[in-house]
């Protein structure tokens, strides 16, 4: 696994499209892992694989502090609503 460098606000990257993930590939699990110890290691509790540089609809989570307990979320699409009003 490999920390990777974090991309910030003001990036082009960041306001690319992403490619929905068709398969899971050797090479996707290495992403996710890399992306899993970047997030631990900014102390973070997300990450995006844009925010990596890869153009992928996936990312991370552990919101968790008394678990060891982590999410992956591939091929995601998030639809906002008005249910907290």
């Amino acid at each position: 696994m490999a920390i990777r460098n974090i991309r910030i606000n003001g990036d082009d990257v960041l306001r690319k499209k992403c490619k929905v993930v068709t398969e899971i590939t050797p090479r996707t699990l290495k992403l996710i892992k890399d992306m899993a110890e970047t997030m631990y290691e900014a102390d973070g509790v997300g990450l995006a694989a844009p925010q990596v540089g890869i153009l992928q609809r996936i990312f991370v989570i552990d919101v968790f502090d008394d678990y060891d307990v982590g999410a992956v979320f591939i091929k995601s699409e998030i639809k906002l609503n008005n249910i907290f009003k």
